[in-house]
């Protein structure tokens, strides 16, 4: 294994569990601490992209370069994943079948609508 797979997998561990305890702070009424899940989540992400950026140095490979396709990239797959999610709850947790199959199959069909736009069409 290489370094750079070493230090990736230690910093994406660390970031993926303080991302996750920091959910479960946040959603489970029990554990009574939103804000702190909230603090705890947002390091989790910090550390996630930081882990990005090293991986990145380590491999040399250039910086992510922002552009107007890596934006719609960002924005396609987070409105994706939210409206699959969403769909996901209006089924399992608010009992509404229809609706919640229809907003999941097009979180889906954005989710799928990524790999044309990441590699394009050939």
């Amino acid at each position: 294994m290489k370094k750079s797979n070493f230090v990736a997998m230690i910093l994406g561990t660390i970031g993926i569990i303080f991302a996750g305890i920091g959910m479960c702070m946040c959603l489970l009424p029990e554990w009574n601490a939103f804000k702190p899940g909230v603090v705890m989540g947002c390091v989790g992400l910090i550390i996630l992209l930081i882990m990005v950026a090293v991986w990145r140095k380590m491999e040399n490979k250039a910086p992510i370069r922002m552009s107007g396709k890596t934006i719609a990239t960002v924005f396609v797959s987070v409105v994706g994943a939210l409206l699959l999610g969403f769909g996901m709850c209006l089924v399992m947790v608010w009992s509404n079948l229809v609706l919640g199959i229809i907003i999941g199959i097009a979180g889906i069909i954005l989710l799928l609508a990524l790999i044309p736009l990441i590699k394009g069409l050939k």
